[in-house]
Order: structure tokens, then C-alpha cells, then sequence
């Protein structure tokens, strides 16, 4: 399965939209401040998520 998600920080209105095969490890990336691209806004919120069978 491939998702498309919708990620908002915790401490600002700063919001991220991505997509991934493996919804959980991406969120724990995200949230741990592993991802360079979104570090600065960590920790964050799932706010939305879709599932697709195929990219």
C-alpha cells in the first residue's frame, strides 16, 4: 500500500503533506526530528491520511 499524508507540527500551524509506503515509520521520522526537511517543526500531528494500491 502506498498513503498520501497530511502532517501538522505541534508547535506551529506549519503543515506537511507527503507520501509513503510505510505510514508508521514515516510518521516516527517526522516526529522524532530524523527528516532534515521537517526537524525544526517536530513534534507533529497526523491529521489525514489515504490509501492506494498502487503509486
Amino acid at each position: 500500500m502506498f498513503y498520501v499524508y497530511l502532517i501538522k507540527s505541534l508547535k506551529s500551524d506549519f503543515l506537511y503533506v507527503g507520501t509513503t509506503d510505510d505510514l508508521r515509520r514515516r510518521f516516527a521520522e517526522h516526529s522524532s526530528g530524523r527528516e532534515l526537511s521537517t526537524k525544526s517543526y517536530a513534534p507533529f500531528k497526523l491529521i489525514y491520511c489515504e490509501a492506494y494500491r498502487s503509486k
